[in-house]
């Protein structure tokens, strides 16, 4: 996962936080919630967790397939 050490507008450091963050969200609690509970309190901090995606689960299928064409195209050429 890719988050940026510090808010982008602040400057406050939240990159220690987001592995507490993504726990808790993934037992089931409410992001606002955990965001008061780990002292995510300006907006643009919190923006900065709740907007955050995982990328590379996005980027691997057209890894996968640029490989699979590579491979396709191996086997044409020989």
């Amino acid at each position: 996962m890719l988050i940026p050490v510090r808010c982008l507008t602040c400057g406050k450091m939240v990159a220690d936080k987001f592995e507490d963050y993504q726990n808790k969200i993934k037992a089931g609690e409410d992001p606002s919630k955990t965001l008061d509970s780990l002292g995510v309190e300006r907006y643009c901090c919190r923006r900065m967790f709740l907007t955050t995606v995982e990328t590379i689960q996005q980027i691997i299928p057209f890894y996968e397939a640029i490989q699979r064409r590579k491979q396709e195209v191996l086997s044409e050429l020989e």
